[in-house]
């Protein structure tokens, strides 16, 4: 599987497992939401370990650019905050860095 698209499965787990969290401790939901989110966390966490790299700390450093993207559109998809020019700037820096550390000549 391509390493993208396993960074946005990992970053839809991610938010998705913490948004259960969230939603149990500060939304006042039932406790039930912690098993699906346990669930999803732990399917992050393995999807990281799918990413084609040797290095995990560049794995989940390319990856935070894909979470914070991943981030805002939650945000606007799923909370309805629509992201505002200082979030997508923000965002756009983000996946810049997070290109130049996946697709660099690294020494191996």
């Amino acid at each position: 599987m391509p390493s993208v698209i396993i960074y946005i499965g990992a970053a839809l787990a991610e938010i998705a497992g913490c948004f259960a969290f969230w939603a149990w401790l500060r939304m006042a939901r039932s406790p039930l939401w912690l098993i699906p989110g346990c669930a999803l966390l732990v399917a992050f966490a393995y999807l990281l370990t799918r990413v084609d790299t040797a290095d995990a700390g560049r794995a989940y450093a390319a990856y935070g650019g894909i979470y914070i993207t991943a981030a805002l559109l939650w945000m606007w998809l799923a909370e309805g905050v629509r992201p505002d020019r200082w979030d997508l700037g923000g965002a756009s820096l983000c996946l810049a860095g997070a290109a130049v550390i996946f697709f660099g000549p690294h020494r191996v």
